[in-house]
């Protein structure tokens, strides 16, 4: 269920067999789909962000209280919802308390946990917070994902392929002076930002990194560019865990802003495929 037509689209292309609803959470029905395994989502972040006012529970885009409404009507097994760090700040103390309460009374074991993109094969500085929740019958067979013991790759092994992809001469000079991960992309949101990479303070981490972080190009880079070269929306997707197999929908504009502000998709699989053991090991228990 999503309310950005361009974000439908790319479901619908990846996933043909999804059942992808356009509509608003705030007036959605869960009716119809009780006692499904997990609900998933993403919360609007710009409630807890510290890019900007931090409102809470006074942003209209705070879609928490819808969350736990669908919550209630469903009755998942397993719930799993993301947001920025700022959610941890103490300023929200009482709010993350009053999201626990709620859940308990629904009867799941709820956690929060901050987790580091680079820490599940991510070339990005991204730190999330994950609740999970997880209904009681369940519980004691999650835990949370362990990190990798390897080190993502440098945005330049990352990308080079993609920078040279055009012949430009240029490419692997660029790459081999990447050496680390890439700062937090920051995708924009509807009322503000278009496709660039951030504030100034972002675009500086990424000029060390050798990028032009003030828009995004078309194309890469072409034969006798000079210069910093620009990302492209597909070296953004990669650099937040993509497979190059998926298609983003849309312009530009609104491409990016699906990949800027997405969860990167191998820290939920890294989550999800921990509540998946869960499930799983009770299904087995019951069985056994």
């Amino acid at each position: 269920m999503e309310n950005d037509d361009h974000a439908c689209a790319t479901l619908r292309v990846n996933r043909p067999k999804w059942n992808v609803e356009h509509a608003d959470v705030t007036t959605w029905s869960g009716a119809g789909y009780d006692h499904v395994d997990l609900f998933a989502g993403g919360v609007p972040c710009p409630p807890f962000s510290k890019a900007g006012k931090q409102l809470g529970a006074d942003d209209e885009r705070d879609l928490f209280p819808s969350a736990i409404r669908l919550i209630d009507e469903i009755r998942p097994r397993a719930v799993m919802l993301e947001n920025v760090r700022g959610l941890l700040d103490a300023a929200f103390a009482t709010y993350r308390m009053s999201v626990e309460t709620q859940l308990k009374a629904l009867g799941y074991v709820p956690g929060w946990r901050l987790l580091n993109a680079s820490d599940y094969g991510v070339s990005q500085l991204r730190p999330r917070v994950v609740f999970v929740g997880i209904h009681k019958s369940v519980s004691e067979h999650f835990e949370w994902p362990a990190a990798h013991a390897y080190d993502p790759p440098s945005v330049g092994d990352l990308l080079r392929d993609l920078m040279a992809a055009n012949g430009w001469e240029g490419a692997n000079s660029w790459a081999d002076q990447a050496t680390t991960i890439a700062p937090t992309l920051v995708g924009g949101s509807k009322k503000h930002g278009g496709p660039d990479l951030g504030p100034t303070r972002a675009r500086r981490a990424w000029a060390s990194l050798g990028v032009d972080g003030k828009t995004l190009a078309d194309v890469a880079p072409e034969a006798g560019f000079e210069g910093m070269p620009r990302l492209t929306v597909r070296m953004a997707a990669r650099v937040q865990g993509f497979p190059d197999s998926w298609h983003i929908g849309g312009r530009k504009t609104h491409a990016y802003r699906q990949v800027g502000n997405a969860f990167p998709p191998p820290v939920a699989e890294a989550v999800g495929g921990q509540i998946a053991k869960a499930l799983t090991a009770r299904r087995l228990f019951a069985v056994a």
